[in-house]
C-alpha cells in the first residue's frame, strides 16, 4: 500500500462570529435594498433601474457566494493499492519545446507506475523526437478537430488505462501526485474525477501580486482554488479544470469522452458527469505547478475563453433546469457561470458617476441622511463579509483591481450566450511582450478618461449652474469618480509594468551552495535566482569576476554534486548600504550534456520549494482575526526577508564536512534557519564556516526542530537554529568592501 493516510470527510464551517456577520449583512441588505426600490427617480427611470439592477445583481452574487463558502470540505488522501493502470496525458499544440520538456520530465518521474503520453496536436517532428528522447509515448492526429477535447479523446481511443491523469503542457506535477489522488477512486467507485489546485511557479506573472521583500504572495485564482472549490466539494459540485486532475475512464466513456461541443471542455465534462450521478473530489493540496500568463494579453484571452465556454455550457445544458443535478449543484454551477455578468455590473458602476456629474441626472430621489444611514453600513458590510468568507484569501482591494482589468473581457464573453459557433484558442503563455497590450487596455483607458474629464467638468457645471446637482450628490459622485479614476490608473500602471519580461525562462528564488574553481583554489559561493539557463552568483569573489569570463563550479543539488561551467554575463552593483561593491554576477550555464541540465529542471519544476524557503503565504488575516488578535496568545510575527548564505559545517561527534545554507534575517528578532541535504538531529552542535556576499566567518550553532522539504529528486531538510555564535571579527575577503555592510550583517547574526 502507498501513502497510508486515513480518509477523512469532515468540514470547516464558518465560525460563530462570521455566521453572525452573515445574518447582520443580510438584514442590512434587505433594509437598504427595499428602501432603494422606493427611491428611484421617475424622471430618469431607465437610468435608475439600471443602477438598482446592478445593486440587486451584487446582492444575489453575494448570497450565492455565502452558499458556496459556508462550509468547506476537508480531504486527506486515502491509501493507494498497487497495480492500478494509469496513463498520463499531456496535450500540446504550439507550446515551446523547452516548456513541454519541463512537464514531460516531471511527469515521467512521478512515483506511482504509469505510462506518459505526449499528445501533439501540432504534429511537430521536434515533439516526437522529444518524446522518444525522454522515453514517453507519442501520439499525433492528422487534424485538430475539437481542439484539446478532440486530442484527449483520440488518446483515449489509443490507450486502455483505467485512470487518466491530465496535465497541460506547462503544468509540471510533483512526484507524489498520483499517490495523493488515486486512492479516492478505490475508496468510492462512483468518483469520476479528482481535481487538485492549479498553482503556478512564475510568481512575477500578471495574476500574481507580491511586494519585494515581503512574504505575502497572492494570485487572482487564490480564492477559487483555496476556498470556492472546497465549498463546491461540499455539495459534490467541484469542477474538473482541465489540468492537474485524474479521471476515471469508465465514467468518461459513459458520457462519450471529453465534451467537444464547447470551448471549455473541462467545465462541460464536469457537468455531464455530475448529471449522471457521479461524484467528484477536490483534493486541496498543491501537487503541480504551471506557467501563468505573463502579461495582460494572454491573461484576458484566457478569461474570455473561460467565459465564452461557460455561456456555451449554459446555453446547451440549461444549468438551473438540467436534469440529474441536485439543487445545490445547480446553484453552484449557476454561481460560477453568472459571475461573468459581473463585467456588466462593474461597467455600470464605472460610468454612473460620469453620467451624473456631466448631466446632473440622478438615479435616486433622496440623498440625505436616510440614504447614508443605509448605504454606508450595507457597502462596508459587503466588503467585510467578502474578506471573512474568503478566510484570508479574498483580498478586496486586489480583487477590485482585477475586476477593473477584466470587466470588458467578462462582458464580452457573456455575448456567447447568444452566439453558436466559437473557435477554441490556446492561451499564449510565453514571456515576450506583445503589441496587443494597449489594445487590451482600451476599456481601462476609456474609464480613466471619462472619469478624469467628468471630475473637473462636473465641478465646473456645479459651480456655474444653479440646481445642477445637490451638494450631497456632487460630493458623493466626485468621490465615486475619483475612486474609479484611481482604480483604472492603478490597473494601467500595473499592466504596463508587467508588459516586459527580460528573460525567456523564469528564475526561481531557490538558493544553493556551490564551490567555484578559481586560480587561488576552490571558494564557497551562493547560487540564487536560478533557472536551467543561468543564475546569480553571490560571494566575495564576485568583485574579481569579469563579464565574458568562464568559471567552473560544483553545484550542490539534493541528488548530488554537478560540475559545470558558467559564463559571467553581467555584474550587479549593490544599492544603498551595499553600494560600492559588486553585489552579484549574472551567469549563463554551459552544460556538458542535456541530461545534466534536465536534472536541474527536474529539481526546479514541479516543486513548491520557493514557497517553503521564503515562508511565502497567500493567506492574510481577516478583519475579525485582527479584532480578535489582542485576545489570542502565541501568535508570532511574520519574519522579514532573509539572505541565504553558503556554509560548510561539521556535526560534533560525526566525521565529514557537509555543504548547506544558513539564513541571516534582516532583523535580529527573526529566527535563523539552516538548509541541508541531510537530516540533522535536534540539539546537535555544528561547527562551520559561513560565506556571505563580501566576507567569511566561523560559526558555532545549536540546531532546533527540523522539517523535511520534498523535491522531485530527493528531500532537503530545513532546520531551525536555536543558538548561533558568529566570530566577532569577520575576515574581509575584499579590501574595498563597504564597512557599513559588516555592521548590518553582524547585527543580523
Amino acid at each position: 500500500m502507498r501513502h497510508p493516510k486515513p480518509p477523512t470527510h469532515d468540514y470547516e464551517e464558518l465560525n460563530p462570529a462570521r455566521k453572525l456577520l452573515v445574518f447582520i449583512f443580510i438584514g442590512v441588505a434587505l433594509w437598504y435594498l427595499s428602501w432603494r426600490a422606493g427611491s428611484l427617480n421617475p424622471d430618469a427611470l431607465t437610468f435608475s433601474l439600471v443602477i438598482y439592477g446592478a445593486e440587486l445583481f451584487g446582492f444575489l452574487a453575494t448570497l450565492l457566494h455565502i452558499f458556496m463558502t459556508w462550509r468547506l470540505r476537508r480531504r486527506v488522501s486515502p491509501p493507494v493499492p498497487d497495480g492500478l493502470k494509469v496513463a498520463v496525458f499531456i496535450p500540446t499544440y504550439n507550446e515551446s519545446e523547452d516548456l513541454v520538456r519541463n512537464t514531460l520530465i516531471a511527469a515521467l518521474h512521478m512515483d506511482y507506475p504509469h505510462e506518459t503520453w505526449l499528445l501533439d496536436d501540432g504534429n511537430r517532428p521536434a515533439m516526437k523526437a522529444l518524446a522518444e528522447e525522454l522515453g514517453a509515448h507519442y501520439l499525433a492526429r492528422a487534424d485538430n478537430t475539437h481542439a484539446k477535447a478532440g486530442n484527449l479523446n483520440h488518446a483515449l481511443a489509443q490507450t486502455d488505462a483505467d485512470f487518466i491523469a491530465v496535465f497541460d503542457a506547462d503544468h509540471a506535477p510533483q512526484r507524489h501526485f498520483l499517490e495523493r489522488t488515486l486512492g479516492y477512486f478505490v475508496q468510492d467507485e462512483k468518483v469520476a474525477f479528482v481535481q487538485t489546485p492549479q498553482d503556478f511557479f512564475n510568481l512575477d506573472s500578471y495574476q500574481h501580486r507580491r511586494q519585494p521583500g515581503k512574504r505575502f504572495v497572492w494570485t487572482e485564482q487564490s480564492l477559487f482554488f483555496r476556498v470556492i472549490q472546497r465549498g463546491k466539494d461540499t455539495w459534490n459540485a467541484a469542477f474538473f479544470c482541465g489540468s492537474c486532475a485524474v479521471v476515471r475512464r469508465d465514467a468518461l466513456e459513459r458520457i462519450g469522452g471529453f465534451a467537444t461541443e464547447t470551448v471549455t471542455e473541462d467545465l462541460h465534462t464536469s457537468l455531464r458527469l455530475h448529471k449522471l450521478g457521479y461524484r467528484s473530489v477536490y483534493h486541496p493540496e498543491s501537487l503541480a505547478f504551471g506557467l501563468a500568463p505573463s502579461n495582460v494579453v494572454p491573461f484576458l484571452k484566457q478569461r474570455i475563453r473561460w467565459g465564452q465556454g461557460a455561456m456555451q455550457v449554459w446555453r446547451r445544458e440549461g444549468v438551473l433546469t438540467a436534469r440529474g443535478l441536485t439543487l445545490a449543484q445547480r446553484l453552484n454551477y449557476f454561481a460560477s457561470m453568472s459571475t461573468y455578468f459581473d463585467g456588466w455590473q462593474k461597467a455600470i458602476f464605472y460610468v454612473a458617476p460620469v453620467i451624473v456629474l456631466l448631466t446632473g441626472v440622478m438615479p435616486i430621489t433622496a440623498l440625505g441622511a436616510e440614504f447614508f444611514v443605509r448605504f454606508i453600513p450595507y457597502y462596508v458590510l459587503s466588503f467585510w463579509l467578502f474578506e471573512e468568507l474568503g478566510r484570508g484569501y479574498g483580498r478586496s482591494v486586489l480583487i477590485e483591481q482585477y475586476n477593473m482589468s477584466r470587466f470588458a473581457a467578462f462582458a464580452w464573453a457573456t455575448l456567447a450566450l447568444f452566439r453558436r459557433a466559437l473557435r477554441f484558442a490556446v492561451t499564449p503563455k510565453g514571456l515576450s511582450r506583445t503589441r496587443e497590450t494597449y489594445r487590451f487596455l482600451t476599456p481601462q483607458f476609456i474609464i480613466l478618461a471619462l472619469n478624469a474629464i467628468a471630475l473637473p467638468v462636473g465641478l465646473a457645471l456645479f459651480m456655474a449652474i444653479d440646481n445642477h446637482l445637490p451638494v450631497e450628490a456632487a460630493v458623493v459622485n466626485v468621490m465615486w469618480a475619483s475612486l474609479n479614476l484611481a482604480l483604472a490608473l492603478s490597473v494601467v500602471l500595473f499592466t504596463l509594468n508587467r508588459g516586459d519580461q527580460r528573460r525567456g525562462e523564469y528564475r526561481f528564488p531557490i538558493p544553493l551552495p556551490a564551490r567555484l574553481h578559481l586560480a587561488g583554489g576552490r571558494q564557497l559561493a551562493t547560487v540564487d535566482d536560478i533557472s536551467s539557463s543561468g543564475c546569480r552568483l553571490y560571494g566575495p569573489m564576485t568583485e574579481s569576476l569579469q563579464p565574458g569570463e568562464v568559471v567552473t563550479m560544483d553545484l550542490a543539488l539534493p541528488s548530488g554534486q554537478r560540475t559545470l561551467d558558467a559564463r559571467v554575463m553581467s555584474r550587479i552593483p549593490g544599492e544603498g548600504v551595499e553600494s560600492g561593491y559588486t553585489r552579484a554576477v549574472g551567469c549563463e550555464f554551459i552544460w556538458p550534456t542535456r541530461v545534466e541540465r534536465d536534472l536541474l529542471k527536474l529539481f526546479l519544476y514541479g516543486s513548491d520549494l520557493q514557497w517553503h524557503l521564503h515562508s511565502l503565504s497567500e493567506q492574510s488575516r481577516t478583519p475579525l482575526e485582527w479584532l480578535a488578535d489582542p485576545f489570542r496568545r502565541g501568535r508570532g510575527k511574520v519574519p522579514g526577508e532573509a539572505h541565504w548564505n553558503a556554509i560548510t559545517y561539521e556535526v560534533e561527534g560525526q566525521p565529514g564536512q557537509s555543504l548547506g545554507l544558513l539564513s541571516l534575517p534582516a532583523s535580529v528578532d527573526d529566527p535563523h534557519q539552516l538548509l541541508s541535504f541531510e537530516p540533522l538531529p535536534e540539539a546537535a552542535l555544528l561547527h562551520g564556516r559561513l560565506t556571505t556576499r563580501t566576507r567569511q566567518a566561523s560559526f558555532i550553532a545549536r540546531t532546533g526542530v527540523g522539517e523535511v522539504l520534498d523535491s522531485p529528486v530527493a528531500p532537503l531538510y530545513l532546520t531551525s537554529v536555536r543558538e548561533l555564535d558568529l566570530e566577532d571579527t569577520w575576515q574581509d575577503v575584499q579590501t574595498d568592501a563597504d564597512p557599513r555592510h559588516r555592521e548590518s550583517v553582524s547585527a543580523a547574526a
